[in-house]
């Protein structure tokens, strides 16, 4: 999900750990040395299988409309609370509710428990309809309090907006590419709604690759790597959220007073399912 300018988030916590099968790789300087870890081996993983709130081993929130350096002019309050965010027979939900007229949703992040490096990230999910919803599935580079954005660097897995029903993007964002971001693919998902799909991304030391249940539909592999072109060689963690509105979001026939508050007025409820959340060794 797109930073555009903005550069700042809440600070990272220097914490680590699971309860699902797996261990994350938080990296220090450089990566360990672990011969008995092979390509393709499932290093982390989150399957939803207790019902409650997430894991806090795994994941904690943002909170707030996203002032102050991380939102995108979007209209949703994000919250912790389980009307929005909850573990449900056997899958993450995040739901985004209209409730007297305001919106509130929820974004949950690894951000200071898991952190990765060059891995396959795998998500299997079914995405919310409707004009005006923008749910993603997205990295972030784990030094952003320091580095800011875009130097950071940013790998979106998943991006739908519900105003072009179907068309799901992948996209990187990094100093040489964000805003009207170059580095994107797209391809088109007609039962998004109705059937669970796996996006993933397959990230190595010399290329990003974006797939749908398996098949690839776009790869990022610049022929110069520098702090312009490849913020990629560090730590990042794993964001998914449902915004309402925003700078991509927002439907323009639905707008007024001048903002980026276009959403079907018909809309009370989008909903976000994630099965499970696999990490392997890439």
């Amino acid at each position: 999900m797109k930073y555009f300018l903005y550069t700042l988030l809440i600070a990272v916590f220097a914490s680590c750990g699971s309860d699902n099968p797996g261990n994350g790789f938080d990296y220090d300087e450089n990566p360990p040395v672990d011969d008995t870890v092979q390509s393709g081996d499932l290093i982390w993983s989150d399957e939803f299988n207790t019902d409650g709130q997430p894991s806090s081993s795994n994941w904690t929130y943002d909170i707030g409309h996203g002032e102050g350096g991380w939102g995108n002019n979007e209209v949703q309050y994000y919250t912790d609370e389980s009307k929005n965010v909850r573990v449900e027979n056997g899958n993450l939900i995040i739901d985004a509710l209209k409730e007297n007229g305001e919106w509130t949703s929820a974004r949950i992040k690894t951000q200071g428990k898991q952190n990765f490096r060059y891995v396959t990230v795998k998500v299997r999910a079914k995405l919310p309809q409707g004009s005006g919803t923008w749910p993603a599935i997205w990295m972030l580079g784990s030094d952003i309090t320091d580095a800011g954005w875009p130097a950071c660097g940013e790998v979106d897995i998943m991006e739908h907006v519900g105003k072009d029903p179907g068309m799901v993007h992948g996209s990187l964002h990094s100093p040489s590419s964000y805003g009207n971001t170059q580095n994107s693919g797209s391809t088109e998902v007609t039962d998004f709604s109705e059937a669970f799909h796996v996006y993933e991304v397959e990230w190595t030391t010399n290329r990003i690759t974006f797939k749908i249940d398996g098949t690839a539909f776009y790869s990022y592999e610049p022929s110069v790597k520098n702090d312009q072109t490849w913020p990629y060689n560090d730590d990042f963690f794993i964001i998914m959220n449902i915004a309402m509105g925003g700078n991509w979001g927002s439907d323009a026939q639905y707008e007024s007073g001048g903002m980026k508050n276009g959403i079907d007025p018909n809309l009370n409820q989008a909903r976000m399912e994630i099965d499970y959340i696999r990490v392997y060794k890439s």
